[in-house]
């Protein structure tokens, strides 16, 4: 066996992937997932001159990602942000509809939870260090989309878009990450397996 191919990286599990495989799992985890990012939305603690509070949300979102996978993470937060948008109020403090000045956080979502899933899958949830630059990683996708989107539907400068909903959400970002940082390398070692 060559060095090449021996180094290659390995596709492993997701922590969905040790339930039972079958279509009604899958289904159903989706659907939660999607009310998971739904109700954390509703912890919602709003920010001094900013559009855009601090929510569960974009917790929900990357955990999401981590714990069902890229593909189920996909869907769960297409379901959530379409469901939202047909009317159901679990955006965050409580609104639906596409168009807000934080929506765009919802479609970084979306992709954030899509790559996050993708490097839970080649085993980036399973220590400390790899779940913090994950959920970093994550964070940045979600602001990479959401600021400028921001800036489109309220008319404001990038730089006052930044520090209006980006700045401001850094610190409670550090927390979720480092909340993410404990509870799944937890869950691999309680579950006794490292992919």
């Amino acid at each position: 066996m060559s060095t090449a191919s021996a180094a290659a990286p390995r596709t492993g599990s997701v922590l969905a992937d040790l339930l039972p495989a079958s279509r009604t799992k899958d289904i159903a985890l989706v659907v939660g997932g999607a009310a998971l990012t739904g109700i954390a939305a509703q912890i919602a603690v709003p920010v001094p001159g900013s559009p855009v509070p601090v929510t569960g949300q974009t917790f929900a979102a990357l955990l999401v990602g981590a714990g069902l996978g890229a593909g189920r993470g996909f869907l769960s937060l297409a379901l959530y942000a379409l469901v939202g948008m047909a009317g159901m109020p679990w955006f965050a403090n409580g609104t639906s509809g596409a168009g807000g000045a934080s929506f765009g956080y919802v479609l970084g979502m979306l992709l954030a939870s899509t790559v996050v899933g993708a490097l839970a899958r080649r085993g980036a949830d399973r220590s400390v260090p790899r779940t913090a630059g994950t959920m970093v990683l994550g964070s940045a996708i979600i602001y990479a989309v959401g600021v400028p989107y921001l800036a489109a539907s309220t008319g404001m400068s990038l730089t006052a878009a930044v520090a209006a909903g980006l700045t401001p959400f850094l610190l409670g970002d550090a927390l979720k990450a480092a909340l993410a940082m404990g509870l799944l390398p937890a869950a691999w070692k309680l579950i006794g397996r490292k992919g």
